[in-house]
């Protein structure tokens, strides 16, 4: 009791930590830090998407009449020009005299736009600060670009992230899931006492294996041969990450399978054989239709080994945060990002908050499919009875 209670009580204030930290995400600006965004009090312009600010800074807008103002140029003015506009002695020893040097900027220059610390704001500025809308959900998930240190502004489209993770976890359970049922078919109807002593341990022993291994084995054997099968540039795509996943997935499609194959009702088998089918006969149809569910539930958890792996699709995947459109570009997955950028985040600002909000998608995925999984297993057992 003791026991199950500490545990159910951790796994649930980790869960709650989780969520905190990525729900946080969706209640501030993009702007990193406590910067703000000004420009001339003329300049009709009053509100700036995250998407728009990149693409001013970008130089991909450069008149303001893109955005529905006048046809004035756009000036961009951050602290990397200072020594173009001010002198050392102007802006004082400590930045003392500041902001005053920036509101007579802002208000000489009709088409300038500055990006600059809230504390170096004059109490009389007369410019006009430019709003922009808060990090939300729906941006979150249905933006195509992921640039969580992008400056001014930070770019927090998560759907190429969301895509390639399902697409090379779909790819992957597409070619275990038939390898795996044949070998669990195998061991659990034809294979003989002292083949099945063999094979199982070994095919249990590689769901041991270090997942870092593995990113050694598909960075050395499988990355090559695709990039040479394929005629490509580099072989680090989705389908060099489906490949070693499905590999990796094999152990767990074909322990459970074989369990769910084996526990067949004999009585069942012995009947379809005495009505004159043969072995391969009675599998097709007796055994496995007895063993959709069970063979349902392999397939569901090696979706879940898929999805939650880390380093192994880290090395062999290219790592671009890119729409993937096929098996042969490079992706990137949730858990991989999670693992490459979060020692570089700083700790509570946007960057790290977006990862945590990956980790909570990352974390209902999982839930999904293990509820999935349970659904399945019940349904199993009320057939069963």
């Amino acid at each position: 009791m003791i026991s199950s209670t500490v545990t159910t009580l951790t796994v649930l204030l980790i869960t709650i930590f989780l969520f905190k930290e990525g729900t946080s995400l969706f209640s501030q600006s993009p702007l990193e830090g406590d910067n703000i965004i000004v420009v001339n009090s003329s300049n009709p312009i009053a509100h700036i998407s995250s998407i728009q600010i990149k693409d001013i800074f970008d130089q991909k807008i450069t008149h303001w009449d893109s955005l529905g103002g006048k046809k004035d140029s756009i000036i961009l003015f951050t602290f990397n020009d200072l020594s173009t506009y001010f002198s050392d002695d102007e802006i004082g020893a400590n930045f003392e005299f500041l902001p005053h040097k920036i509101d007579s900027l802002v208000n000489i220059e009709p088409g300038i736009i500055a990006v600059f610390s809230k504390k170096y704001l004059d109490p009389k500025f007369a410019g006009k600060k430019i709003k922009i809308d808060n990090i939300s959900v729906t941006q979150f998930l249905s933006e195509k670009e992921w640039f969580p240190t992008a400056n001014p502004a930070v770019q927090l489209g998560a759907l190429p992230l969301i895509l390639g993770t399902l697409w090379v976890s779909l790819i992957a359970i597409l070619i275990a899931l038939p390898i795996g049922l044949a070998t669990a078919i195998y061991l659990a109807e034809v294979a003989n006492a002292k083949m099945r002593n063999i094979y199982k341990p070994i095919i249990e022993l590689l769901a041991g294996i270090p997942s870092v291994v593995y990113g050694f084995f598909g960075l050395i054997v499988i990355v090559p041969m695709v990039q040479q099968t394929f005629n490509l540039p580099v072989g680090e795509t989705a389908l060099s990450g489906s490949i070693l996943l499905a590999i990796m997935a094999l152990p767990t499609i074909i322990t459970v399978s074989e369990d769910a194959i084996r526990n067949t009702p004999r009585s069942m088998k012995e009947a379809s054989l005495a009505l004159g089918a043969n072995r391969w006969q009675t599998i097709v149809r007796v055994t496995i239709p007895n063993s959709i569910s069970g063979i349902s539930a392999a397939a569901i958890l090696g979706i879940g080994r898929a999805i939650g792996e880390t380093m192994a699709v880290l090395m062999v995947t290219g790592n671009a945060a890119v729409i993937p459109h096929s098996l042969l570009q490079p992706v990137r997955t949730i858990p991989a990002t999670i693992a490459a950028e979060l020692g570089e985040a700083p700790k509570n600002g946007i960057h790290y908050k977006a990862l945590f909000a990956l980790g909570c998608i990352l974390f209902l995925i999982t839930m999904i499919i293990n509820i999935w999984v349970d659904y399945i297993s019940r349904k199993r057992g009320n057939y069963s009875k």
